[in-house]
């Protein structure tokens, strides 16, 4: 079955598979999407398009310098284009499109807009990776990389256990290198012990309760971890030790060995996926939306803060969210950073115009859960003010029925035709 980058298929309405040498577009099924990898399955239900289909075959992982060619249909003309460059760097990438790491392949041939989800080959034809992003930046040229084998495999066995995609595990830590000998000697380590101290645990990771913060995590699964948070890997190279995680599966088990008060400890930890504040995808979901009194109540996301800041977001966007986007824990699993994201400007809100992607921390002293949560409270507030804690020391105060009944001109004027989403209805 064919396969793609995840960014290329994201927010489909319809997909169309054309074989090379071939005028004919095949309507395509979506049967999976990967969005920490990038990866996409498809299928096509049309017999005609596989006649003379020959499926390619995966390798294993390359070796430094090996010769890659990526084929593709990159910006620059209409044909099918082939690059060729060699293995630069095998390690754990930053995978943008999932804002998550995984294994990855740098090599030195150029991979432009449109050779997404193409196939990189080594010298005897192989599959070795699918290429899916570059490295943009004015002091480098010809960084492109490449998904390799092991995640693709780890894409497709999931989906052949589960019958659809459930993602790649954590163990749902923050932690810090231990290289410091008078931190060694302070945690109670032993000469012969090597580790990673556990700095934070992420409250909805199933061993919320078994890990605790300056635990020292000796092993996975029997692999050794050196003071730098790397395992062995192969050919006397070491890799992050995130690695091996990432070659479990949702709901697999492990064995960690910690080092707790100077005693050692094992431990059969259950893995799952990463539950974010700031969610990284919303997954084909329109966006969730709530208004009263002209003050736009919204949950924060990555695409959110794309469409507000561009994509240099992570530059642009206020401190505080950024705060929240890259060391805030979910609390719960649905848990949510809520935020006005704007005012429609009307008479009852004068004053408050100004107030621009600010998180609501409570309303009326309850504190805010999330977007559902904030909407029930102010759907049922009986008392006279509706008062909404904000991020920065700032209040909203605004009279309950007033704010209400001004609500439905708002929406008139502006012409929007519900006060909520759909998915805050229910």
């Amino acid at each position: 079955m064919p396969l793609t980058n995840a960014h290329s298929v994201e927010h489909f309405t319809q997909v169309k598979l054309k074989k090379r040498g071939s005028d004919t577009k095949y309507l395509a099924t979506v049967l999976a999407i990967g969005t920490e990898c990038d990866i996409a399955l498809l299928t096509v239900s049309d017999d005609e398009f596989w006649e003379g289909v020959t499926p390619v075959e995966f390798g294993s992982l390359p070796a430094l310098q090996d010769a890659v060619t990526v084929v593709g249909y990159p910006i620059g003309g209409d044909t099918i284009s082939v690059t060729s460059g060699v293995v630069s760097r095998i390690e754990i990438l930053s995978y943008v499109h999932g804002s998550t790491e995984l294994l990855g392949l740098q090599i030195d041939a150029a991979i432009n807009s449109g050779n997404s989800g193409g196939p990189a080959f080594n010298d005897r034809g192989i599959c070795v990776g699918i290429a899916f992003q570059s490295l943009k930046h004015e002091d480098v040229e010809n960084i492109g990389y490449v998904i390799p084998t092991p995640v693709i495999k780890h894409f497709i066995q999931d989906y052949e256990k589960s019958g659809a995609y459930t993602g790649f595990p954590i163990i749902g830590i923050e932690w810090q290198k231990m290289e410091n000998p008078d931190l060694r000697k302070a945690m109670g380590m032993k000469p012969d012990q090597k580790g990673v101290r556990v700095r934070r645990v992420e409250p909805t990771a199933p061993e919320s309760g078994c890990l605790q913060p300056s635990d020292i995590i000796l092993s996975f699964d029997g692999v050794d971890i050196a003071n730098d948070g790397t395992v062995p890997f192969r050919h006397g190279e070491r890799i992050g030790f995130s690695y091996l995680v990432s070659q479990k599966y949702t709901g697999d088990k492990a064995l960690i060995k910690v080092l707790r008060n100077s005693k050692v400890h094992e431990f059969k930890i259950k893995l799952a996926t990463h539950k974010r504040l700031i969610a990284a995808h919303v997954k084909g979901r329109p966006p969730s939306y709530y208004i009263v009194a002209g003050f736009v109540f919204a949950a924060v996301s990555v695409p959110y803060l794309r469409s507000e800041y561009g994509k240099d977001y992570e530059y642009d966007a206020p401190v505080k969210l950024l705060v929240k986007h890259l060391h805030s824990m979910a609390e719960s699993p649905d848990e949510q950073l809520v935020v006005v994201s704007q005012v429609l400007v009307a008479d009852i809100n004068i004053g408050y115009e100004d107030i621009v992607n600010t998180q609501v921390l409570a309303v009326n002293g309850h504190p805010v859960k999330n977007l559902k949560d904030l909407v029930t409270t102010v759907e049922n507030c009986k008392d006279e003010f509706l008062k909404f804690d904000l991020e920065y020391d700032q209040i909203v105060v605004l009279e309950t029925k007033t704010a209400k009944a001004a609500t439905e001109d708002i929406l008139t004027t502006h012409c929007i035709p519900s006060a909520m989403s759909d998915d805050l209805k229910a």
